[in-house]
């Protein structure tokens, strides 16, 4: 018996400075819809994901906790993970903290540098157990392709994530992973990431309307700041001052003016 399972792996909670909208909300979401798992993956608090996670039987789906932790190279999604991965660390570094304790590391957004996604020579040396392939929040369909060709010429499997800011844009993008021998029913957080680091996936979306994308990046900059200036930076006070420049140089980078 054969089982397809549906999950948005990349979502974003109001735990993250650019959402606002509420875990309860996105649970609701994602079972109106038809998915059988979605992941919280906030900016570098896990906390939410957690909580969201022990939700979710509530709404018929499996919990599966997750976060986007920042690396030295750039943002990986670590899944299945109860617990925060260090920050800052070189990406093979997290990458392997994640798989020893369970987890799945997923690359995400690779190739959009506005995006903190990861440069092609930093991924040299790291072992991630999946290439996020689409994300429906790409400007164009450039880089979603050239993830797809870098995941496939590297035998990784390829996922799809919405990389949802609102609620409205769960499951944009998701990914459909074949489980072999288990009822809907019997489906566990361990069963999901299994399947997933066995590479039985495949990939379904819509990319989010560019209005959309450029509105959100436009205010992203802003709200980084005041965040940071609320909370504090992490590494220094400097990314609460890139405002104005900052949002300029994303919106430029996003663009297909920028195709490096």
């Amino acid at each position: 018996m054969s089982l397809t399972v549906r999950i948005d792996p990349h979502v974003h909670s109001e735990a993250s400075y650019d959402a606002s909208d509420p875990s309860e909300l996105i649970l609701e979401q994602a079972a109106d819809i038809g998915l059988d798992a979605v992941v919280i993956t906030d900016h570098d608090v896990i906390y939410e994901s957690v909580r969201a996670a022990g939700l979710a039987p509530k709404y018929g789906l499996v919990g599966i906790p997750g976060v986007e932790v920042s690396t030295a190279d750039g943002h990986l999604l670590a899944i299945g993970v109860e617990s925060m991965p260090p920050r800052r660390a070189p990406m093979a570094e997290t990458a392997a903290w994640v798989q020893e304790r369970g987890g799945v590391a997923i690359v995400p957004h690779p190739f959009q540098r506005s995006r903190h996604g990861v440069r092609k020579r930093r991924l040299r040396g790291v072992d991630p157990d999946a290439i996020e392939v689409y994300n429906s929040w790409a400007f164009t369909g450039w880089k979603n392709r050239r993830a797809r060709r870098y995941a496939a010429a590297h035998s990784y499997p390829g996922v799809a994530g919405s990389d949802a800011h609102k609620v409205g844009y769960v499951g944009r993008a998701y990914t459909e992973i074949g489980v072999d021998g288990v009822a809907r029913a019997d489906l566990t957080a361990d069963t999901v990431i299994d399947a997933v680091r066995d590479g039985a996936t495949s990939v379904e979306g819509r990319r989010t309307p560019i209005r959309t994308s450029t509105r959100h990046y436009a205010h992203a900059g802003a709200r980084k700041g005041r965040y940071y200036a609320k909370h504090g930076a992490t590494r220094s006070g400097s990314l609460a001052k890139t405002g104005v420049l900052g949002t300029a140089r994303t919106l430029y980078e996003v663009s297909p003016l920028s195709r490096k």
